[in-house]
């Protein structure tokens, strides 16, 4: 079953049931279909064919679901762009996936129009708002559109991506991921039966929905059983329990910052009788963070693992009952129904429980590969085994722990950050010798990126004008929160600089 068809066959079963509520808005599974037909023939109609990509650069809105379901109705792939990004980012991700219409919103034009003219794929550009010069608008697209089926198209689910997705790359520039029909579905179908939600949950979305965790955890996973999204426009800690209260959402998915700072607001008199669990993954949850939110707001986390090469999930903390709970906070849990992961040392061989090695994962959730770039698939797929570069171990009853990122990996709220990428813009810099970029502790995001600075000879600069260079060739996220000047940075004999001086440097002055 493709995913067009799963939209097809969920209207058919629960009709008027509520898919999706947004502010004041509701929308049916049956409105669902046609909505997502309409999306489908509006780019038929645009000349959209199988295996073509639409970029999709927008904040968490309706139409965004539209589009993700819709998109793959005709065999087309869409290409989520993130929303925080500028210009330089979104040139390479929608240049690089070959799109040939890129769907955004006014307030995003300015960002398009710096780099339109350096996409040599690019047909169209349509905007969801007023009317702009030179672009098309969605509404009246929609508006000429048939909710009928779109013109049928042959899909070979297990083959045929649905979604590539960019996820930061180790070489600068971030690598598409492509996720087929099955690996989206069937990952949704994996967390289904681990989690256990019931149809008449309701799945509160406050992660931005160009991330993997928001389609696939609050998109998909209501969807594979009639249950319903309770869309956000993302999170807000004054809002926050209050529309978990107003919408009577059964559980919501998050990052470890999210909790801490949910900790941090104001939290009395909520009412939170409708809330059954929270899910929590993209970084390491603090041990502390979890058994205080578990106390403070007598709700259960379920900690779980996984990577956009994984299409979203690998492993997850056995959902707690009333009569048992098999969770180890810390762990990242033990892996999906369907999926097997195992610790493996340097030349690929399982080592035994305690020891630490590399994760690997196989399942139908990893992904077809990564688009146009052989290299990286040959290093991380190798006989059906996705190499996720994250160290850890096993215990012996089959529960991970991570120990260690993928290399130089920050992850700072969640968001994954690789400083080469941060380097790359360094170095552009006028006067800029050396640079080297690392993640520092940081109370609300758990770490934040610093960058060790040399200046060529009679070069000058200031802490601001650098971080101000960064604003603009980097989403803020990426952007260091500190600059630190040196004469020199360590290397290693063959002229390598050396990060782990500087990380002990760091970690040093964080005890004092």
């Amino acid at each position: 079953m493709t995913i067009g068809e799963l939209v097809e066959k969920q209207a058919q079963k629960y009709g008027d049931k509520t898919f999706l509520y947004w502010e004041d808005m509701t929308i049916s599974y049956s409105q669902l279909n046609k909505l997502t037909n309409k999306v489908a023939n509006m780019l038929y109609d645009l000349g959209i064919r199988k295996g073509d990509k639409v970029s999709v650069f927008l904040p968490n809105m309706p139409e965004f679901v539209y589009l993700y379901l819709g998109i793959p109705k005709i065999g087309a792939v869409i290409g989520p762009v993130n929303a925080l990004f500028k210009a330089r980012e979104v040139h390479f991700v929608v240049n690089h996936s070959e799109a040939k219409i890129l769907v955004t919103i006014p307030k995003f034009m300015r960002i398009v129009n710096e780099v339109r003219d350096q996409l040599p794929h690019l047909k169209h550009v349509i905007v969801i708002g007023e009317p702009i010069e030179n672009t098309l608008n969605y509404q009246e697209l929609m508006d000429q559109a048939s909710d009928a089926a779109p013109p049928p198209v042959s899909i070979n689910e297990k083959d045929d991506p649905a979604a590539i997705l960019y996820t930061s790359g180790t070489t600068g520039f971030p690598k598409g991921v492509l996720q087929t029909h099955f690996n989206i579905k069937r990952n949704a179908e994996m967390l289904v039966e681990a989690l256990k939600p019931e149809p008449d949950y309701r799945f509160m979305l406050i992660l931005p929905l160009f991330h993997v965790n928001a389609q696939i955890v609050t998109v998909m996973t209501p969807l594979t059983i009639g249950a319903s999204c309770i869309l956000t426009p993302g999170f807000s800690a004054k809002k926050h329990w209050d529309l978990v209260a107003k919408y009577r959402a059964s559980t919501f998915s998050a990052v470890p910052t999210i909790l801490s700072i949910l900790l941090r607001m104001p939290h009395e008199n909520l009412d939170l009788s409708s809330l059954k669990f929270v899910i929590c993954g993209a970084a390491p949850l603090p041990i502390e963070v979890m058994k205080e939110f578990e106390s403070t707001f007598n709700c259960k986390i379920v900690e779980g693992y996984g990577l956009t090469e994984g299409t979203c999930a690998s492993s997850v903390n056995p959902m707690p009952t009333e009569t048992e709970d098999r969770r180890k906070i810390g762990s990242i849990g033990i892996p999906l129904p369907g999926t097997e992961m195992k610790i493996v040392d340097e030349n690929g061989n399982e080592v035994p429980p305690g020891v630490k090695g590399e994760i690997i994962v196989k399942g139908d959730n990893v992904m077809k590969g990564y688009f146009k770039n052989p290299e990286a698939n040959a290093e991380t797929l190798k006989n059906g085994w996705l190499y996720t570069g994250d160290i850890g171990y096993m215990t012996e009853d089959g529960f991970f722990y991570i120990v260690d990122r993928k290399k130089d990996m920050i992850i700072r709220g969640g968001e994954n950050i690789y400083p080469r990428e941060i380097e790359e813009v360094l170095y552009s810099f006028p006067g800029v010798s050396l640079a080297a970029v690392i993640g520092v502790p940081d109370e609300i995001y758990g770490e934040v990126p610093k960058a060790f600075v040399v200046m060529k000879e009679g070069a000058t600069a200031s802490a601001d004008e650098i971080i101000a260079y960064c604003k603009k060739n980097l989403a803020d996220f990426k952007v260091p929160q500190y600059v630190e000047f040196r004469d020199d940075l360590p290397k290693n004999p063959t002229g390598k600089i050396m990060k782990v001086p500087l990380r002990e440097e760091e970690k040093a002055k964080a005890k004092k």
